[in-house]
């Protein structure tokens, strides 16, 4: 009884100890891969994850970098509040005009002369006449260099993306900054080109180029001129990839680009409507003065029409403001 009871328990060891051995046959493969993968992850682990004074130093330059683009972007914008309204002699040299202050009021009164000889001629009242004098030696002149300034301005962000691509090609290649914006300042067209001779005539003269940059917005004062200065000033005082970040720069002014076509797109039956609307009074009057002139000239001879002219003048230049401002989005 007692040999079958060994002879049992030995039987059954051994089945065991075979059992155990197929399982570890089978299952070796699966436990060698995983040694091996908490072998390569706990590597992994001990190369990105240092320890002690590695890990803080790191923490600190990640600080310390977020707090120079912190301290950078309150520079630029401190720069950018303390920065007053254009004066007439800025606002002239931003349409391109190189015409001097004097230059530019003598201009005006000659042409103001002009306009009010032409209007006693047509024997026009003497209110009307001063009106006439007022209206073409100040209104008309700004007027004037505010059509050119904006027509500038759009010219300039038309070519604006493609000056930045030509940075970010050129940085890519290795070229410099200095030497990718003297290719834009050979080659771009007018007014990229003379806004950038301009800023590589600062660097010859020493002048460091985030400041020659940000003149840039000074002369033209556009969102996409400021995003390219803020980039530049960046890179420059916190480092960091120069061509990306251009490249990002290029993206987002051609999307604000596709944006603003669609802006006007969409606002073109506005803009219709209210030329329709502002020309439909000058229109009528001068179908009334062919059909009938005696009818209508009574508003140029006698005193009170002159001042119903002056009074409609007056309530139609509201009304044109007023559809202006309903009809113009900022983006």
């Amino acid at each position: 009884m007692f040999g079958i009871d060994i002879n049992i328990i030995a039987f059954v060891v051994l089945a065991a100890l075979g059992a155990a051995g197929i399982l570890y046959a089978i299952l070796y493969e699966n436990i060698s891969n995983a040694r091996v993968q908490e072998k390569r992850v706990n590597s992994i682990r001990n190369n990105n994850s240092p320890s002690g004074t590695k890990v803080s130093s790191r923490i600190t330059d990640g600080a310390k970098r977020r707090k120079e683009i912190q301290d950078t972007l309150k520079e630029l914008e401190a720069g950018q509040a303390k920065r007053k309204k254009d004066t007439l002699k800025k606002r002239i040299s931003q349409a391109g005009m190189k015409v001097s202050m004097p230059q530019f009021y003598m201009y005006s009164i000659i042409f103001g002369m002009i306009c009010t000889i032409f209007s006693l001629i047509g024997g026009a009242a003497l209110p009307v006449v001063g009106c006439v004098f007022i209206v073409c030696s100040f209104g008309l002149p700004r007027w004037f260099v505010s059509f050119r300034r904006k027509r500038r301005f759009n010219a300039f962000l038309n070519e604006f993306p493609n000056a930045v691509d030509v940075i970010v090609r050129g940085v890519r290649a290795g070229l410099p900054l200095n030497e990718c914006l003297g290719i834009i300042s050979r080659e771009a067209k007018e007014p990229i080109k003379s806004e950038f001779v301009a800023i590589v005539d600062a660097q010859k003269m020493g002048i460091p180029i985030t400041e020659a940059i940000t003149k840039l917005f000074e002369n033209v004062p556009l969102a996409e001129s400021n995003f390219f200065g803020i980039v530049i000033s960046i890179q420059s005082t916190a480092g960091g990839n120069l061509s990306e970040a251009l490249g990002n720069l290029a993206n987002v002014l051609r999307d604000r680009k596709k944006m603003k076509a669609k802006v006007q797109a969409m606002s073109a039956e506005a803009k219709a409507s209210g030329g329709i609307i502002g020309s439909l009074p000058f229109f009528v009057g001068g179908i009334v003065y062919i059909t009938s002139p005696d009818y209508i000239m009574i508003l140029f001879t006698h005193p009170t029409g002159n001042l119903i002219l002056i009074g409609a003048g007056i309530w139609m230049s509201m009304g044109v403001f007023v559809m202006k401002k309903m009809i113009n989005f900022d983006f």
